[in-house]
């Protein structure tokens, strides 16, 4: 996975997809999100569950410990290595849904620049992305150091000619799973090793060139192409 997503809908399209019952605490708004061409370190719709409610914050894509000075901070973490790896420690435990209409990459197709494409659902229904993170305090709002990663696998099928990494993609109920504080750490790890959605749940298109640059926004540049 490259870094780079769309999130364009509205907060309440993506929990409607969840289907989690129970109250909903939006700090993100009501209005579609509008981020056609989201990359890292943008502040990113994400949601988590605490005191039993399901909260909706905007969070930093991007995080690294404190100890980790000499870095930049990650944006994705690596499923083989996330759950027992020093690195990711801390925020393991602390688990969010980052909640997507489609992810990009970009492919050598032997011209003077790489061809971007667009991954998305062939349904068009929203991608549930399994990500850990340091989150928002329910009472203390936002902090500092707030920040989240989003964890990654291995490609399956055609999509490992679209790139070798891909979002580990959770159905509604294993999102539901995922984000419940009861679900125990060993079943969470299994749950993002063998049981992401597979290659076939996705299609991929051409997209235009434009989409490189992240000053541009907007819903042409999800357009499929060529």
């Amino acid at each position: 996975m490259c870094g780079r997503l769309a999130q364009y809908h509205g907060i309440h399209d993506f929990v409607a997809a969840l289907s989690m019952s129970g109250a909903l605490i939006n700090n993100v708004g009501d209005q579609p999100l509008g981020r056609y061409n989201a990359a890292p370190t943008m502040q990113l719709a994400l949601l988590h569950v605490a005191d039993d409610k399901l909260h909706a914050d905007a969070v930093r894509w991007g995080w690294r410990p404190h100890w980790a000075t000499d870095r930049a901070a990650p944006v994705n973490a690596r499923v083989e290595k996330v759950a027992h790896g020093p690195f990711f420690r801390q925020i393991w435990p602390h688990r969010a849904i980052c909640p997507i209409d489609n992810w990009f990459e970009w492919v050598d197709e032997g011209g003077p620049k790489k061809q971007p494409y667009l991954i998305r659902h062939r349904d068009g229904s929203p991608i549930l992305c399994a990500s850990i993170g340091q989150l928002p305090d329910p009472d203390e709002g936002q902090g500092e150091h707030d920040g989240f990663v989003i964890i990654t696998a291995d490609a399956q099928g055609g999509m490992v000619d679209i790139h070798d990494r891909r979002p580990v993609v959770l159905a509604p109920e294993l999102a539901r799973e995922w984000l419940d504080p009861a679900t125990a750490k060993e079943r969470a790890e299994q749950m993002v090793l063998h049981q992401g959605e597979s290659a076939e749940a996705f299609e991929w298109c051409r997209v235009r060139a434009s989409v490189g640059n992240v000053r541009n926004q907007g819903p042409e540049l999800i357009d499929p192409v060529g």
